[in-house]
């Protein structure tokens, strides 16, 4: 259809089809670079973890982390008990250091 105020020839709207088919692991992912999602390689625990909620996961990780470090500081106590500044005899010498040098209490 000619529009008669310009001089402009008729333009006519093409559709055209577009087949688009996302990278196989995410939008955040290339082509040309090996996947970082879950593939046929990656171990069953990875698979499961990665399923799972972050938060779960991280808490998980987390406390698992704490029971390791407490293992060596559980054989230390069990072999010498406590440190001596857990004394009672230590603590009053603490506070009566603190007192004469006129210090604010750190409790």
């Amino acid at each position: 259809q000619h529009n008669p105020t310009t001089d402009q020839p008729p333009t006519t709207a093409i559709m055209v089809k577009v087949w688009y088919e996302p990278p196989p692991y995410g939008p955040g992912t290339s082509l040309n670079r090996p996947g970082y999602g879950i593939g046929p390689q990656r171990t069953q625990l990875v698979q499961q973890l990665s399923r799972r909620p972050q938060g779960m996961v991280i808490a998980g990780a987390c406390v698992a982390f704490v029971a390791i470090a407490y293992i060596p500081v559980m054989i230390r106590e069990s072999k010498y008990g406590l440190p001596f500044t857990f004394s009672p005899e230590y603590q009053a010498a603490t506070r009566a250091y603190m007192r004469y040098h006129n210090m604010n209490p750190i409790y």
